[in-house]
């Protein structure tokens, strides 16, 4: 006798594995049950490990034995069955004991999701139409002028506060006439009109001079009082603007490693369309992407839709000390509502799962396949994007198991880039787009395909 297993699919997202398993194809997990028990139990007379079967199973029970020996039997044998029956599982199943004869036989079930077939478009037959890489002259002047600016002097002033000045700021808070400690600081710099602090402030700062305070209202988005408005009181300490280099050969000859203005224009004219030509490969993403969702039809399986969902509330709430009520006050302040973030969490979830299986379908009908150079490379890639050592990183992933989940990241980029490769894109003006030097066919440099799997993450999040 072996083992029997057999599968039944309860609908196209979900299957129900029937596993036997008798008791002669349980002796190995006996006897590794026995030689564990060997080596804890200490039984007068005998040396450790060293105890007969019999006695050890007369000290801690059959029962016990029996338990250790099904939930490990169970693990290993939905995993054989899995294998042997070609499941395309997803997530955790759910396992029912249905018999359970010693020294006869044992009869489990489990329920887990797969994978569902897709069945896929001809992608010759796909055509998307996205914006031409054009260069103006506003856009070299925009970069010169940033350019500039990190070489630009900061000079104090003795005038209004105008937009584009540095200043150092006093700032409190108060809620219903408390003082909100964590809104508290003296001395903090802002550049007035990068909107990157409390919203209205750069608003109540523009005509303040140094010495000068006002108070404004403001919906806080952080801490205890998240959701609530305050009113806030800014102080300005002094004010300072930026002066910045003339644009001329000199300031090409401090800023870079050309000799002149023109030289450094060209460089900067050539990097721009590089970006442009970045920005473009990523709409083509996009709207190829958009095109397979709306083409094709993807049954979702409801467990993993909902893992997403509860996923998104996790994240919305953790910095709320995990208070659903205060995230419901943030939703109104916000003008928004928690019916609405429902309604949004789930289509985001939904068409977040449906990528995935939908690229993960395409991968195995194109037999995508991930060298471990462009693992390595993606892996190195996101250590540093958040700015850590690559080793630390990947303790890090493999500690949280998610080396397999950027593997899978990685196919399903180049799997949508096998996609592009034979799409017919073309830009408004009619010109045709040579998808092969943007995405350098399936075969994209580390950075590229790096910024592929990065743009399908966040474009099924969307």
């Amino acid at each position: 006798m072996s083992v029997k297993s057999t599968v039944e699919q309860l609908s196209p997202t979900r299957v129900r594995i029937n596993v036997e398993v008798p008791f002669e194809e349980l002796q190995p997990d006996f006897d590794r049950a026995f030689q564990s028990l060997a080596g804890q139990v200490r039984i007068p007379g005998f040396r450790p490990g060293k105890a007969p079967r019999k006695i050890l199973e007369a000290r801690v029970g059959r029962g016990a034995v029996l338990e250790q020996v099904v939930n490990d039997a169970i693990q290993s044998r939905y995993s054989e069955a899995v294998t042997a029956n070609e499941v395309k599982a997803i997530g955790q199943p759910e396992i029912d004991i249905t018999k359970l004869e010693d020294n006869v036989e044992l009869v489990f079930a489990a329920e887990v999701d797969v994978r569902p077939e897709v069945t896929l478009p001809d992608f010759s037959e796909i055509a998307v139409t996205v914006d031409p890489v054009e260069i103006s002259d506003e856009d070299i002047e925009e970069q010169l002028l940033s350019l500039r600016q990190r070489f630009g002097t900061l000079t104090g002033v003795e005038r209004a506060v105008q937009d584009g000045d540095f200043v150092s700021i006093d700032l409190s808070a108060t809620v219903d006439g408390e003082e909100v400690t964590e809104a508290a600081t003296e001395g903090l710099s802002h550049e007035v009109g990068s909107g990157q602090l409390i919203e209205g402030l750069d608003e109540a700062i523009i005509g303040l001079e140094a010495g000068g305070s006002k108070e404004f209202t403001s919906t806080l988005v952080a801490g205890e009082y998240a959701g609530k408005e305050a009113v806030v009181t800014v102080k300005v300490n002094s004010v300072k603007e930026r002066e910045l280099p003339a644009e001329d050969d000199e300031f090409a000859q401090l800023a870079s490693e050309f000799d002149t203005l023109d030289e450094l224009k060209a460089d900067l004219r050539e990097r721009v369309g590089r970006v442009k030509q970045v920005e473009q490969a990523g709409q083509i993403r996009d709207k190829v992407l958009d095109e397979l969702l709306d083409k094709v039809e993807v049954p979702l399986p409801e467990a993993v839709v909902q893992a997403e969902i509860d996923s998104a509330l996790h994240d919305a709430i953790h910095e709320l000390d995990h208070n659903e009520a205060e995230l419901d006050k943030l939703l109104e302040a916000q003008g928004s509502s928690r019916e609405e973030f429902d309604k949004e969490a789930r289509e985001s979830a939904e068409r977040s799962v449906k990528t995935q299986l939908l690229l993960d379908s395409i991968a195995e009908s194109e037999n995508t396949t991930v060298e471990q150079e462009e693992l390595t490379e993606r892996i190195f890639f996101q250590a540093q994007r958040y700015g850590i050592p690559p080793e630390q990183f990947i303790q890090q992933i493999s500690q949280a198991n998610q080396l397999g989940a950027i593997f899978a990241d990685v196919r399903r980029g180049k799997a949508l880039g096998t996609v592009v490769d034979r799409v017919d894109v073309t830009d408004t003006t009619g010109a045709t787009v040579d998808t092969s030097e943007l995405f350098g066919g399936a075969k994209a440099d580390s950075d590229e395909a790096a910024e592929d799997a990065e743009a399908t993450e966040e474009k099924a999040s969307e």
